[in-house]
């Protein structure tokens, strides 16, 4: 059994995998990581292998204790990948979105791959049906949007996430609204078109945070998954444990 750590900007998700399937799934602070890592090798005795991404906000006696208590791969630049990265800057490339188009990899294999993360960031990463990663976009997320409203202008209020009445905002906040939630509906589904207008038989998926807010309302045809990342380091575990 295979547990994956996927360290966020505050939280951290842990998750427990039996070859491809999600056993148990959890999200902890920081600083509880490693008493939830050992009750969860002492639920699941069989667990002998864990992925880390994203160690920057790790304790280095934390993640002293975890390597040498596990068979450990540390998610970087220098791990091996189930794609040819052809990304000019592979050192700068996300841990995230190397999980992301490794999942992509395992699940949609030989398909030319559109994944679209909406958490705080959007993140566009395209791979083809030749298994060659080219990179993509980065784009502010739907939160990132709304605060950058209140905080770089005077008088505009901090709202919360809505669906605007209609393209015609009749107040100022629903006029935030459909700056906010239509414009980043429009740029996904005008992002898909042009990939679909070069690659005709192309795949969606559509991960993060905000995947369910923004699903129901693209046009586009896409596969929504809330457990993609997850999926994606555990293949990136599976793959670097045949080596």
């Amino acid at each position: 059994m295979n547990l994956i750590i996927d360290v966020g900007n505050s939280l951290v998700k842990l998750a427990v995998f039996k070859n491809d399937k999600i056993k148990h799934k959890e999200t902890v602070e920081i600083d509880l990581v490693l008493e939830h890592i050992f009750l969860l090798k002492k639920k699941y005795k069989l667990i002998d292998k864990l992925i880390i991404s994203s160690v920057g906000k790790f304790k280095e006696k934390d993640l002293s204790i975890i390597e040498e208590s596990f068979n450990s791969l540390i998610l970087n630049s220098k791990t091996k990948l189930p794609f040819d990265n052809l990304y000019k800057t592979p050192k700068t490339l996300g841990v995230d979105r190397i999980a992301l188009v490794s999942a992509s990899v395992n699940e949609f294999p030989e398909n030319n791959v559109l994944i679209i993360d909406a958490g705080t960031c959007i993140t566009f990463d395209f791979i083809t049906d030749e298994n060659k990663y080219l990179g993509g976009a980065i784009s502010p997320g739907l939160r990132m949007r709304y605060r950058a409203l209140n905080n770089l202008t005077a008088n505009l209020p901090l709202l919360d996430t809505e669906i605007p009445d209609d393209i015609t905002g009749n107040s100022t906040e629903q006029s935030i609204h459909s700056g906010v939630v239509n414009g980043t509906l429009k740029e996904i589904d005008g992002v898909i078109k042009e990939y679909e207008q070069k690659y005709s038989d192309l795949t969606v998926i559509l991960t993060g945070g905000d995947a369910k807010f923004l699903s129901k309302q693209l046009k586009s045809s896409i596969f929504a998954n809330s457990n993609f990342l997850l999926e994606g380091l555990n293949y990136i575990l599976q793959f670097n444990s045949n080596k």
